[in-house]
């Protein structure tokens, strides 16, 4: 594989070097090998300048066929577990036809009874119920928050992050306040009670039409 400088120089952006690529942002190539893991298909691409990795959510893909990457997002040094391989530079996208991001929060399957959720705080500094963080939001941004909840639902490796939902029981279903999303490098399983730390961002856009109004990242994980 050529330079990062090289592969900046496919999307003709300066973002690219930082990770960060517009929205509007496509590849496209011809796919020379491909590889399914853990909810990704990873593809190797033959484009008019380089060969690249790319991942996209798993689809049937098979080599030798011509795709289109969009929502392009770039990642450097990035560890796929399931693989168990680490990528200097690889492209996280959408497959053109697909709907991404979307697809892959409105499938996840298996939640848990929400019904009746009852979960005490967190304790310690900067504690907040999951109504707390979205209700104060603006007050909260950029800060720092524990938050203690029920995994409801659970995305691994999205984006080179696990997506984990959160509810304590406080709030209501009627305004969304009662579910929080978080991300994090850490595992869960749906049913777990876990205490997620992590900052608190508002108006969380990440493409492909799916944003947040509050989400909490770059999370950890304790029992």
């Amino acid at each position: 594989m050529k330079s990062l400088l090289a592969i900046c120089l496919i999307f003709t952006s300066i973002l690219a070097c930082a990770g960060e690529v517009p929205a509007t942002s496509a590849v496209k190539g011809k796919v020379l090998e491909v590889k399914d893991a853990g909810g990704y298909t990873y593809l190797r691409l033959k484009t008019k300048d380089d060969d690249i990795w790319a991942a996209v959510l798993k689809a049937p893909v098979t080599p030798g066929s011509e795709v289109t990457i969009e929502n392009v997002m770039v990642m450097n040094n990035f560890e796929s577990k399931s693989l168990k391989k680490t990528f200097k530079t690889i492209l996280f996208g959408t497959l053109a036809g697909s709907n991404g991001m979307a697809a892959a929060h409105a499938n996840l399957a298996n939640t848990v009874d929400t019904s009746d959720i009852k979960v005490s705080k967190a304790i310690g500094t900067n504690s907040r119920t999951v109504a707390e963080v979205i209700t104060k939001a603006a007050e909260l941004k950029n800060q720092i928050v524990l938050v203690k909840g029920k995994v409801v639902k659970f995305s691994p490796e999205i984006m080179g992050k696990n997506w984990v939902h959160l509810r304590d029981g406080s709030g209501a279903a009627r305004d969304n306040t009662n579910d929080i999303l978080v991300t994090t490098t850490n595992q869960a399983k749906i049913g777990d009670i876990v205490t997620a730390k992590g900052t608190v961002h508002t108006n969380k856009d990440f493409g492909a039409g799916y944003s947040y109004k509050v989400i909490i990242e770059e999370a950890t994980l304790q029992p």
